[in-house]
């Protein structure tokens, strides 16, 4: 079952369940991009192959709100709004220990293969992201992260270095109770061609977010 948020023309909204790729890695590990282009196909009995394409991504084990364009046009604009950061991407996080109020973190990061890398200015690239805190309970907080780089697991990493590391993190923390407790709840973005804001939103209910249900139900 397809979680499907918005559908016109140009652009697919939908949610990406944890555990399913942004796209093939060769693996026979269930994609999204593979899983659309189908229902594309099937829905609109499209022959050949299907156009749709990826503009962002997010990480196996991060759910939340994905948009993929159906046009080139709509992918090309899309990826501008990413370079001009018009195009929003906001998480909610589980992390380790006691925040006691809202921050920002300005780090450099380096891809070292399969992992990033706190760095410094001349080899690493500029990651900058703030938080606020939403609730502490348990000595853990939950937290809202509005991203303003988009680096290779910048969250994870920039946590984790803060001493704060995600619930769940088996690469940057330690292995939880539970997946990871990083989810992309909100997206905002403009239309492609209409140029209409556009704000689509979907709350974790499951793992370490069902502990926070109360506050999530009413976050905006």
């Amino acid at each position: 079952m397809i979680n499907i948020l918005y559908e016109d023309n140009h652009l697919l909204v939908v949610e990406k369940k944890v555990g399913i790729l942004s796209q093939s890695d060769g693996s026979n590990t269930p994609d999204m991009l593979t899983i659309l282009k189908e229902y594309i196909k099937k829905k609109y009995n499209k022959p050949g192959n299907v156009y749709l394409g990826l503009v962002h991504r997010l990480d196996k084990n991060v759910g939340g709100v994905m948009v993929f364009a159906k046009t080139s046009k709509a992918a090309r604009r899309l990826s501008e709004e990413i370079r001009n950061r018009d195009f929003k991407k906001t998480y909610l996080a589980v992390c380790k220990g006691i925040l006691n109020s809202d921050g920002e973190y300005l780090d450099y990061l380096k891809r070292v293969e399969y992992r990033s890398v706190i760095s410094n200015s001349k080899e690493g690239k500029l990651a900058v992201l703030d938080y606020k805190v939403l609730k502490v309970k348990d000595k853990n907080t939950l937290v809202k992260v509005n991203l303003k780089t988009g680096r290779h697991h910048q969250i994870r990493v920039q946590f984790a270095y803060h001493n704060h590391p995600l619930l769940g993190d088996e690469k940057y923390g330690s292995k939880g109770e539970y997946p990871l407790a990083l989810y992309a709840y909100k997206l905002e973005f403009n239309h492609p061609i209409t140029k209409e804001r556009l704000i689509y939103t979907l709350i974790p209910k499951e793992g370490y977010f069902s502990y926070y249900s109360n506050i999530l139900k009413n976050i905006e």
